[in-house]
């Protein structure tokens, strides 16, 4: 059953919740939302069955957070300290892609964050050329370009993923929720502002890096830059492939990691 909460700039965010116990928070990245993203759910559901509580929710924007006006960073931020004070006023963030530098954002600036569970953060590549990317798509958000920021946002992706949503129905729909992606391109913006040993200096909490089996060159890399960069970080390799991965064996990671993140912040 969906649930809802209203953020203290007003937003209402819609989210599933599983199971009890320490509380661990996902973070999609560009695009998913719940009802198109049954990996995650299942990933929830499984790891909820391990002893812990999980939440699963649509970003602004997206699904059933209807939300309208600029949707930057700072408002993501307000909906995961709302999501976060729901869980129980502690929890785990867990990325996945751009949700990776949210997630790390979140913890940079002082949300109740014991411990992050990063997937395939895109990183990793030069800083010069992601602060471009970034500027010129917000340009065009601000333009009201909708279509031409979603082809932008995907320039650097394998490019039979944007003529693949081309084609599908649900194109439209995509290219009306670009705008939620602004707080995506802001956070990777912020990523590439400094060195990231210096950016994630004050990131005292469990962190667990991780990149599937079959993956891209750039996530391998971006994984082993955060391991360098955060003292204590620990790189994994999961079953999974095309920048997904496999929800048993993660949900089994993801308990056991938010676990004893609990335990190591008590």
């Amino acid at each position: 059953m969906t649930h809802f909460l209203t953020t203290a700039r007003g937003d209402r965010v819609a989210y599933d919740r599983y199971g009890e116990g320490p509380a661990l928070i996902f973070i999609a990245g560009a695009g998913p939302y719940r009802a198109g993203d049954a990996v995650t759910t299942e990933t929830a559901e499984r790891a909820a069955e391990r002893g812990i509580t999980t939440i699963v929710f649509d970003r602004l924007g997206r699904g059933e957070s209807e939300a309208d006006g600029i949707l930057d960073l700072d408002r993501e931020l307000e909906a995961l300290a709302a999501l976060i004070e729901e869980a129980g006023g502690f929890a785990v963030l867990c990325g996945h892609s751009s949700g990776c530098s949210i997630a790390l954002a979140a913890a940079v600036s002082g949300l109740p964050v014991v411990g992050l569970a990063l997937w395939e953060a895109p990183i990793a590549g030069d800083p010069a050329h992601a602060r471009a990317w970034a500027t010129e798509f917000v340009r065009l958000l601000d333009a009201g370009e909708l279509e031409p920021a979603l082809e932008w946002y995907m320039k650097d992706m394998p490019p039979e993923w944007l003529a693949g949503a081309k084609r599908s129905p649900g194109y439209p729909s995509m290219v009306a929720a670009i705008g939620s992606q602004r707080a995506d391109a802001e956070s990777l913006l912020w990523a590439a502002s400094a060195p990231h040993a210096e950016l994630f200096s004050d990131i005292g909490v469990p962190v667990l890096t991780m990149h599937g089996e079959q993956t891209f060159d750039e996530m391998i890399a971006s994984s082993a830059d955060i391991a360098a960069s955060i003292d204590g970080a620990v790189t994994k390799i999961m079953p999974g492939a095309h920048h997904s991965w496999e929800p048993h064996p993660m949900a089994e990671e993801l308990a056991r990691f938010t676990v004893a993140s609990f335990a190591a912040n008590r």
